[in-house]
């Protein structure tokens, strides 16, 4: 944040926004936004006294100026500066500060927004009053006329501004699809979650932001929003609050109930997913950190598996160490006097074949040849699927959450986990498989994830490793 703050004396307790910018004047206010708000604030309280107020008096009293008492310094407050000033002086005190809304009601492609701004885009004023008011525009439509229902989103977005933490990172976004609304925005909350769905406390982050918004009558300060909010919403569908301990962000989802043709079909294909998982998991053998799949063993008639670092073979007449083993039940003959295993190797001995070895040792490095015979290369077979296959295969796997815009969580976890089983995937991959923001993801379901043990980090120590990628570890560790 700009060092160029005050704070009044007991500034230890003095809320984020209380902070009074000094060499910030009314000159950095966007004054079209200000008209605005007195236009409002008139419209709803025409008989109050501070409707006569000059400019500057005005904003003192709503919390947008302040004045530090034992000195003659006076400047704009931080919920001044966000309520009415411009995304370019805004930044300037707080590098962070990022609004964004987006848009997608239809399958569009990834990314592919069919309404999308932010306070970057220079075509408004990028402060918090006007984002307010273009967001809920945007809200309320194409969603039938229900007042009841317009304002529980308008609330919701209120809390998601008053509650944010402008100096986080992230950003406030706020989306709107076909069957949620989500609101997500950078700080924790400062209560429990618990806490704050039984209602009757208030604990705001940023109360003179909530103040300008409550003396419109946008709001109502009663500490039982939240719990109003998920009571009443009900009635539409389902609410989701989800704290992202790691990044430090709240998201509140608000999930609308699908017709009974949609939901029937979503609930079809998520059966498939889950059954097609259960399948999969099976498996897994995570106690021997060992995944049986088509790259990584080969199970035959022989029941038995022989790699490069846990067996050798080593006999009078042949000699397979550390590079190659087979075991072929028509061509290989183990007996007590030939041949003999060792704690974690097997003796092979190729009757019917002809095994050439070219050894060359040089700096330390032994390169082998060996040659089988027609009959052994038809009976061998330890191929490893390509490249291209295991691609093929992981777009199958996501298919799904492609063609559905709404999954529900557990669905889209389960998907990310068979895609980790099959290949350790970067961030990048997983969002351009399910076509989901890296962001989303990382926030919505990788976290989660890693912290219930189900995966893990390729590079642990190093957070941000330009290589940095997801492996499966196996079922919710305890």
């Amino acid at each position: 944040m700009n060092k160029n703050t005050s704070y009044p004396p007991d500034y230890s307790s003095v809320p984020q926004d209380n902070l009074i910018l000094e060499h910030y004047g009314i000159n950095e206010l966007n004054f079209e936004s200000v008209k605005n708000y007195r236009s409002k604030f008139l419209e709803s309280k025409p008989d109050h006294p501070w409707n006569g107020l000059e400019m500057k008096e005005f904003l003192y009293k709503i919390g947008a100026w302040g004045k530090v008492r034992n000195t003659n310094k006076e400047g704009l407050t931080l919920a001044g500066l966000l309520m009415f000033s411009e995304e370019r002086v805004i930044t300037e005190v707080l590098p962070q500060y990022f609004l964004e809304y987006r848009e997608s009601l239809e399958e569009v492609e990834y990314e592919n927004w069919s309404e999308r701004f932010t306070s970057q885009d220079g075509t408004w004023s990028g402060n918090v009053f006007d984002f307010y008011f273009k967001t809920s525009a945007d809200l309320n439509r194409n969603i039938n006329e229900d007042a009841k229902r317009s304002g529980l989103l308008y609330e919701v977005l209120i809390n998601t501004l008053v509650h944010a933490d402008y100096e986080g990172e992230g950003g406030i976004v706020i989306e709107k699809e076909k069957n949620l609304f989500r609101f997500s925005n950078p700080g924790l909350f400062r209560i429990s979650v618990e806490q704050a769905l039984e209602g009757n406390i208030s604990n705001l982050r940023n109360p003179n932001l909530f103040k300008m918004f409550l003396l419109l009558g946008l709001c109502k300060r009663t500490g039982s929003g939240l719990k109003e909010i998920d009571t009443t919403w009900k009635e539409y569908g389902e609410l989701n609050i989800t704290q992202l301990a790691e990044s430090e962000r709240s998201i509140l989802t608000l999930y609308v109930k699908l017709c009974p043709f949609d939901k029937d079909t979503q609930m079809e294909e998520e059966k498939s997913v889950m059954e097609n998982f259960g399948d999969f998991e099976d498996s897994v053998n995570s106690a021997d950190n060992s995944c049986n799949n088509e790259i990584n063993s080969v199970n035959k008639d022989l029941d038995l598996y022989n790699n490069e670092e846990n067996s050798y073979n080593n006999g009078d007449n042949s000699m397979n160490k550390e590079f190659y083993s087979d075991n072929i039940e028509v061509n290989s003959m183990n007996n007590n006097d030939n041949s003999y295993n060792k704690e974690k190797g097997y003796q092979v001995e190729f009757s019917n074949s002809d095994n050439k070895e070219m050894e060359s040792i040089g700096n330390g490095v032994v390169n082998r040849e060996i040659n089988y015979s027609e009959k052994d290369e038809q009976d061998i077979d330890i191929s490893v699927p390509s490249a291209e296959n295991v691609e093929k295969e992981l777009w199958e796997i996501s298919e799904l959450a492609r063609r559905k815009k709404r999954l529900s969580p557990s669905v889209m976890e389960e998907i990310i986990l068979r895609l980790c089983a099959r290949k350790t995937l970067m961030l990048r991959e997983l969002a351009d498989l399910l076509e989901r923001t890296p962001d989303g993801l990382r926030n919505n379901y990788l976290a989660k994830l890693l912290d219930k043990g189900q995966i893990r980090l390729k590079y642990p120590d190093q957070i941000n490793h330009p290589r940095q990628a997801y492996i499966f570890v196996g079922k919710e560790q305890s």
